[in-house]
């Protein structure tokens, strides 16, 4: 089935900047974007009648519409899993507009995640939320606190299984750093990372470095979707959504594998990936950069195996001779990700991906017809596949 396959496009992308302290509330933050990405495809707030974002989000669709000066809504919808939900909403807004439900659906993620809260400290009070209740209770008691010992755990097995090393992840690290460097709106911007300072970094869980670690930053993104047709009379080249997909393997919860049969961060992005080459009806070789979620860096690397761009074990030796640099076989990030340009729960990533399909990123990968970006691996995910028209 082609499912949703080129049905929908994204029109408009907007951001504010990345920073450490946004100095304005998270609403504030949400119309800033939001005004950038109508503006950016040419429309106006009374066009807009749904509203796509996470449930993780702390602004109500309603104030988000009321302060734009829209006229109401017919559709909104809230995705969860915090950054395994990061490509949902754009799904949901696909979903909507091809179906008829909507005509122009605005997802923004807006956050002061440095400012007012901080994801990578002990996330004790998700043991509140509906969101593996015993997952938490039960991990927190070993010492499973944060992100990265969650995570740590299954690239600790990664790397066992494919020996895998720190120069490895130091490689992924200076990649993505050197995008962020020559990306003007990256955090990192004019600050390329050495090996030396890599291996000079404290660790924060074995076996993340602190540049292994992506940012903690406040910022907002948002994006316009369309139907395809209405697409073609916009102000912007649009980014068709060839396919879009969701992922929950059995045996997966929260930010860990450890219900399934290998704990090594794999089974939920390779399912995605076959959902999303068969929608597209596209395989690896089709596909000319990848935004992929490096909520931890390293991640990468399996990521690279399970969308089939190298065979299990081997992205160590795929990822160096800057291979997944611009200009190599599979530029990665070319924004800086989440380690190097800000962390917007991967909302920013998915602008770069429409970037990128426009021609106008700031480091442009040549003859771009189709992107692959994930969501956060180690949790139920989702993903897109971005073509030009």
């Amino acid at each position: 089935m082609d499912g949703l396959k080129d049905r929908a496009a994204i029109v408009g992308i907007g951001a504010t900047e990345f920073s450490k302290n946004s100095g304005r509330s998270e609403l504030q933050l949400a119309l800033e974007s939001t005004t950038a990405a109508l503006a950016d495809a040419g429309l106006a707030p009374e066009d807009v009648d749904g509203i796509a974002t996470y449930t993780m989000d702390n602004n109500p669709e309603v104030e988000v519409i009321r302060n734009l000066g829209g006229k109401g809504l017919k559709f909104f919808s809230r995705a969860p899993y915090g950054g395994g939900g990061a490509c949902a909403p754009i799904l949901h807004a696909a979903m909507a507009v091809a179906t008829g439900v909507a005509n122009v659906v605005v997802c923004y993620r807006a956050l002061n995640e440095r400012s007012e809260y901080r994801f990578g400290r002990p996330q004790a009070y998700q043991s509140r939320t509906t969101d593996g209740v015993l997952h938490y209770y039960q991990t927190a008691l070993h010492g499973f606190m944060t992100p990265a010992a969650w995570v740590g755990m299954g690239m600790r097995r990664y790397m066992h299984q494919t020996g895998t090393t720190a120069d490895d992840f130091a490689n992924v690290a200076i990649s993505a750093r050197k995008h962020a460097s020559t990306n003007p709106k990256a955090i990192f911007y004019g600050r390329p990372l050495s090996r030396d300072e890599y291996m000079a970094s404290r660790m924060v869980v074995d076996p993340f470095r602190l540049f292994d670690c992506c940012q903690e930053s406040d910022g907002s993104v948002a994006l316009v979707i369309t139907s395809a047709e209405r697409a073609k009379h916009l102000k912007q080249k649009p980014a068709l959504i060839r396919a879009a997909a969701l992922s929950s393997p059995e045996g997966l919860v929260s930010l860990a594998d450890y219900y399934t049969d290998d704990i090594a961060l794999h089974d939920e992005t390779h399912f995605l990936a076959t959902q999303m080459y068969a929608m597209g009806r596209l395989t690896p070789k089709d596909i000319q950069a990848a935004i992929i979620y490096d909520h931890f860096g390293p991640i990468v690397m399996p990521t690279l195996e399970a969308l089939g761009f190298c065979k299990r074990g081997e992205a160590k030796d795929f990822i160096k001779n800057g291979n997944i640099e611009v200009g190599g076989a599979m530029p990665v990030n070319t924004n800086g990700g989440l380690v190097g340009e800000g962390y917007i729960h991967g909302m920013n990533g998915i602008a770069e991906a429409v970037r990128q399909v426009r021609g106008t990123a700031a480091n442009q990968v040549a003859n771009v017809r189709n992107v692959v970006v994930t969501a956060a691996s180690g949790f139920p995910t989702s993903g897109l596949i971005l073509a030009a028209a």
